[in-house]
């Protein structure tokens, strides 16, 4: 019998790789839907040749709905995924040289690091994945990644009109530092530029422990 997303008991992340550039297409079109322009499979295949760039994906622990082939978006959005992919200059995925990945990823998260600051290019999660906590467990898993890479800060930019998102970023230590204007394509829209204070601060850490406990005993699918 096919599961649900109720019946799927945990999740885990790890570094995102080629295999997944074809959801994380996905991911991206669903969770930004009126966003341009969207990145290619190029353009995901260089980032992760990228020095600088650092990609972790969310998987789950079960049975998709869809068996795991990756193909989970229908109608306009999957018109829109084949001519994104079919006019991509990258070809290593059609000429068979990649195996693309049987786990079916909910969600992604990105940062590069530019000097001693992990700038986050995006957190998405799967529309059909949504209030399950796993954005928010991105947020988190991006933020160690930072401190493992050893940057001080962590800077991003939101949408002035996103206020459910940087409620979110506000909980973890976000800070309005500045206003990029018109800084999304798509409609002119301003963004907002957030930064933490020092990632090894004993504040810092000392909050971001309590939010990952809180987040581990409310979220219990996320941990083994």
């Amino acid at each position: 019998m096919m599961k649900t997303v109720e019946q799927v008991k945990h999740y885990h992340i790890r570094r995102m790789a080629d295999g997944d550039i074809p959801q994380a297409l996905e991911i991206d079109l669903d969770a930004f839907p009126n966003q341009w322009p969207h990145p290619s499979a190029s353009s995901f295949h260089h980032e992760l040749r990228n020095k600088l760039a650092h990609y972790i994906v969310v998987c789950e622990d079960g049975i998709p709905e869809n068996g795991g082939n990756g193909q989970s978006v229908t109608g306009l959005k999957e018109i829109a995924l084949y001519i994104r992919q079919l006019f991509s200059h990258d070809r290593f995925f059609r000429a068979g040289k990649t195996v693309q990945s049987r786990e079916y990823l909910a969600g992604m998260a990105g940062i590069w690091m530019m000097v001693d600051e992990a700038h986050i290019v995006t957190i998405a999660v799967r529309t059909t994945r949504k209030n399950l906590g796993l954005g928010e467990w991105l947020l988190i898993n991006i933020i160690e990644l930072a401190q493992q890479l050893r940057a001080k800060y962590v800077t991003l930019e939101v949408r002035v009109s996103n206020k459910t998102a940087q409620a979110l970023y506000e909980k973890y230590g976000f800070a309005t530092a500045g206003t990029r204007r018109k800084y999304y394509s798509d409609n002119g829209e301003d963004a907002l530029i957030m930064t933490t204070c020092e990632l090894d601060s004993p504040p810092y850490q000392a909050t971001l422990q309590s939010l990952k406990d809180e987040h581990r005993n409310r979220c219990s699918r996320c941990y083994p």
